[in-house]
């Protein structure tokens, strides 16, 4: 394991209920109340691998930004889900240099996340 892995993520929303919601029914995220802590949780379980991660110069936003990407088998599919559900589709569906597939939306309360379906 490196050193150092991202193992944790929180998404502040303007609606966390909308927002549970919104990842339960397009990507069938198992996300409950955790009364202790005071917030909504996914455990995704012992055998988790660390997330890859990179860093690179802005060129086209204007603010620093974090960006989660969820691995999808269908892109095109989870991309009608996310707009049937309440997201909004940022930046449509894109070939990567390494033939994998990338599109960017916004969840209800307008925080951005990334799709991808890996080179078939």
């Amino acid at each position: 394991m490196p050193k150092n892995p991202i193992i944790f993520w929180e998404l502040a929303s303007h609606d966390a209920e909308q927002s549970v919601q919104f990842f339960k029914e397009v990507f069938e995220w198992d996300l409950a109340m955790d009364e202790r802590l005071g917030f909504y949780v996914t455990d995704v379980g012992e055998d988790s691998q660390p997330v890859d991660g990179g860093i690179f110069t802005l060129k086209k936003a204007k603010l620093p930004f974090l960006t989660l990407y969820i691995l999808v088998e269908d892109i095109e599919k989870m991309a009608a889900l996310v707009e049937e559900k309440g997201g909004f589709i940022l930046e449509g569906i894109q070939k990567t240099p390494g033939g994998a597939s990338i599109c960017l939306f916004n969840e209800p309360s307008g925080v951005t996340f990334a799709m991808l379906e890996k080179k078939k």
